[in-house]
């Protein structure tokens, strides 16, 4: 009698269970139903800007919901990864943000995120930084700036997208090396750097592909690249290696999403980006950039962002950046 109660009741525990977990089911299976929201962790007409609205007009296709795109930039990336951190896990709030946001500036300042925060969509872009200077400065290549910036300490400045940015504290270490006292003049992204530069307000800019039109149009002279090989857009432009110099700064683009996002949402929200990825609208508007589309995986670009994050911890801690903690 006791085991035929104990069926009865396992019977109706199941029964509960599975009625409970219909609806979400029918929500993973049917998601999206409405609008996503899309933070871009950097102001408008930055790399990471355009490159995400690339990619989102073409994934609006496949994912059948428009993406509305909100740009919460700051702190070089940091103040958008911290608001898509606190959104719900709902499948409705995602984020596309440059890697350093969460490899990178953890390692230097609290910061009210962590790269475990997230869940992982994929990675759809690769980036590098270079030096530039207005086409009517006096210096023709890198060395030549290196060495007025010697010969007159305090008069050369520079700009980046944010103090502690990669771009920021790699010229500072590098100045460092060679005895240069220069001052950066920290902007909240690229498109404000560029306008600091273009005004005469910087010696310098040090940072990603948005300066690539303006070399083009002649506006901008490029002294030197920071990627571990040289850029396919000027290949006869040394990079920082090439001058003797064991240093490289690249970065990757990514999608994420709030931790605790359904897997079956990061799914579609996956399918429909790489998809994207693959259309040639998207190729040609990522070439204009002179950047590389660069797909990962959920999985990969978690590998990745991980990988990164103890390499840079190393890297920082080397340079006596960050200390590692005391043994108690």
């Amino acid at each position: 009698m006791e085991k035929k109660v104990w069926k009865i009741k396992k019977g109706f525990i199941l029964s509960c269970l599975f009625l409970f977990l219909i609806p979400t089911l029918s929500s993973g299976q049917e998601y999206p139903t409405k609008p996503v929201n899309l933070i871009v962790n950097f102001p408008p007409g930055g790399t990471t800007d355009l490159s995400t609205r690339s990619l989102a007009i073409k994934a609006e296709k496949f994912l059948g919901q428009p993406l509305i795109i909100s740009n919460v930039g700051g702190g070089g990336g940091s103040v958008g990864l911290g608001v898509a951190a606190k959104e719900k896990p709902d499948g409705y709030h995602i984020v596309s943000c440059s890697s350093m946001g969460l490899t990178w500036h953890p390692h230097l300042r609290p910061l009210p995120y962590s790269y475990q925060d997230f869940v992982y969509v994929l990675n759809f872009v690769k980036s590098q930084t270079g030096i530039v200077v207005k086409s009517d400065a006096p210096w023709k290549t890198f060395n030549e700036l290196v060495e007025y910036a010697k010969k007159n300490p305090g008069k050369v400045t520079y700009s980046t997208v944010g103090a502690y940015s990669p771009a920021h504290v790699f010229t500072e270490y590098f100045g460092k090396k060679e005895g240069i006292q220069w001052t950066h003049i920290p902007q909240k992204g690229g498109s404000p750097s560029i306008i600091a530069l273009l005004g005469g307000h910087v010696t310098f800019y040090n940072g990603s592909e948005e300066w690539v039109p303006y070399v083009r149009s002649g506006e901008f002279r490029l002294l030197v690249t920071w990627g571990e090989k040289r850029m396919k857009a000027f290949p006869n432009m040394p990079n920082m290696k090439d001058l003797g110099h064991d240093l490289f700064n690249e970065s990757k683009f990514l999608v994420a999403a709030p931790k605790g996002t359904p897997s079956i949402m990061i799914k579609r929200l996956e399918e429909a980006f790489r998809k994207a990825i693959d259309e040639p609208e998207f190729t040609q508007a990522i070439a204009k950039l002179e950047m590389e589309p660069y797909y990962l995986s959920p999985k990969d670009t978690e590998k990745f962002v991980e990988g990164t994050f103890n390499y840079y911890k190393k890297l920082l801690t080397e340079l006596n950046l960050i200390k590692e903690p005391e043994k108690k």
